[in-house]
């Protein structure tokens, strides 16, 4: 399966390291950050997910939780949930997905088969409330996902939801936006009382609008 942004997410039941999950059910009203890893006792990914757990808090300030997926089974996670907290100082304080028999991997298409047929590739998904795919990033094995990426997005997501506004070039929370071409400037004048700057007719900026 290929899922494309603002495609309705699957939902799936699925037994994890905190025991059985229904995805749905689980998700409720919050965004989700699901990411996917190729095997358990795996050096980058022992890095990644004790940095999600450092950084849970973060997560939730932003109305998200974060859920992982690895195709070995809930016990192999308990025990690898032992090393990251070891080698990481912290402690997993979130679900990571059993998917022995790769039902949540098939449905996700997290499996690429020219890269393995057989594990997971390093997939980053950002659901949103509606269970609308709103991100997804693919990963080489080689290389550690940036999880304050991860951050800045949703706050993009979250900014733009509510507002005629997209996030420029390596924007990060506070600072200007672009005004959305959608709107004329006269138009964005008054909407966007904090003042609208006009570099060109198509290319306008204005102060984050909820700070």
């Amino acid at each position: 399966m290929t899922l494309q942004l603002g495609d309705t997410v699957p939902n799936f039941t699925q037994d994890s390291s905190e025991g059985e999950i229904n995805f749905y059910d689980w998700a409720g009203d919050s965004w989700v950050v699901f990411f996917s890893h190729p095997a358990d006792y795996t050096p980058v990914c022992t890095t990644e997910l004790g940095e999600v757990a450092k950084l849970k808090g973060d997560f939730e300030k932003r109305n998200a939780k974060v859920i992982a997926l690895s195709v070995d089974g809930a016990e192999s996670h308990k025990g690898w949930i032992g090393d990251i907290n070891e080698t990481q100082s912290t402690n997993v304080n979130y679900p990571i997905i059993a998917d022995e028999d790769n039902k949540v991997s098939d449905l996700y298409g997290m499996i690429h088969p020219n890269a393995d047929a057989k594990v997971t590739v390093r997939t980053v998904f950002v659901i949103d409330p509606n269970k609308k795919l709103r991100l997804t990033i693919t990963y080489p094995p080689s290389t550690g996902r940036n999880f304050q990426e991860i951050l800045r997005v949703i706050d993009s997501l979250q900014l733009t939801d509510n507002y005629s506004v997209a996030t420029p070039v390596n924007w990060k929370e506070g600072e200007d936006v672009v005004v959305s071409p959608k709107i004329s400037t006269e138009d964005a004048k008054g909407r966007f009382p904090k003042g609208v700057t006009e570099i060109k007719p198509y290319l306008r900026m204005t102060p984050q609008p909820d700070k």
